[in-house]
């Protein structure tokens, strides 16, 4: 049975145009300096948490405002991800540190129309999803044998996702949408399947893929979309949609263990220049830095030269002005 924190009611204002809407998040600490010195107080924070003998000894480490968790305003870029069709905002001890000991954590969606958050899992723990405004459909597979489970949540009710189990959150709507996802516990973790499967070592990528040689496998992990994604053609033009550029940072880390054989990486910009997809700058610098730096950290690209991610002040729209 699920332990998880009360969703509450939320409101959301409804969407009178066909535009994707950007997701109203604004990180309050959006520099590097700022985000390394929060990261520091937190931890420390947290660590005195955890050694309370007591958890009336816990609680007299926060203070009121300690308890309450912003996720329209984060206090930080930890737990927020941004791709070209929405934004989630994980409520994780490592900016919410009232949930230490707690056995929750929350995460709350904000989905373009027909954006999806892409196929992932959560690895130590099961979900609630609840959605606020519209229907959303999600889909999952748990295991070798189990048949794929494909639901509606309509506005005002909620799904239950085992866990480890490989699922999306699709929003095939023509209006923005809103979801709080509930999880038993206060680091769920996340696997993002598509980016992972291929920073596995491009031949054994390749093998698993039927045969394909590794200068394809590199083509195509760069194609692979930070999430949260666009959605499918067919709900794009539907809804009136055109889709927009798209950035590819979320690339798994290359270390001498699944390093692209020497020659595989420039065919692979080669290729991808010559088919007009604009990524090849892109990938040549992200390979350099990438290579001895975390890919989320100094390695993150500067806001001017993309078109959204974590270091990013998220614009803010009127759709949401009611949450």
């Amino acid at each position: 049975m699920l332990s998880l924190a009360s969703l509450g009611i939320l409101f959301i204002a409804g969407v009178t145009s066909a535009a994707p809407i950007v997701p109203a998040v604004t990180v309050q600490d959006n520099d590097a300096g700022a985000g390394a010195a929060f990261a520091s107080q937190t931890a420390k924070k947290v660590a005195a948490l955890r050694a309370a003998p007591t958890y009336l000894d816990r609680l007299k480490l926060l203070e009121d405002k300690d308890f309450v968790f912003d996720f329209k305003n984060p206090p930080t870029t930890d737990g927020v991800t941004r791709g070209a069709g929405g934004t989630t905002v994980n409520g994780i001890p490592s900016n919410f540190p009232a949930i230490t000991g707690t056995g929750v954590s929350m995460t709350v969606g904000f989905l373009n129309p027909c954006a999806i958050n892409s196929p992932h899992v959560h690895p130590r723990a099961s979900e609630i999803n609840f959605s606020v405004n519209t229907t959303l459909q999600t889909g999952f597979l748990l295991e070798n044998g189990d048949a794929f489970h494909l639901v509606d949540i309509p506005a005002g009710s909620a799904v239950a996702i085992p866990q480890g189990a490989i699922h999306f959150e699709m929003n095939p709507s023509c209006e923005a949408a809103m979801f709080v996802a509930g999880f038993n516990n206060e680091d769920p973790g996340v696997t993002s399947i598509a980016q992972r499967f291929f920073g596995l070592p491009s031949s054994v990528v390749g093998a698993a893929l039927g045969g394909l040689g590794v200068v394809v496998v590199a083509e195509m992990s760069y194609l692979i979309p930070d999430n949260v994604i666009q959605g499918v053609d067919e709900c794009l033009a539907r809804c009136g949609l055109k889709p927009t550029k798209q950035t590819t940072f979320e690339q798994q880390p290359r270390i001498s263990a699944n390093a692209y054989p020497e020659g595989a990486l420039e065919s692979a910009t080669a290729a991808l220049a010559a088919a007009g997809t604009g990524i090849a700058t892109a990938l040549i610098k992200q390979t350099a830095a990438t290579a001895t730096a975390d890919r989320f950290s100094s390695a993150i690209p500067t806001a001017a030269s993309m078109s959204g991610w974590k270091r990013e002040t998220y614009p803010q729209p009127t759709v949401f002005a009611a949450f």
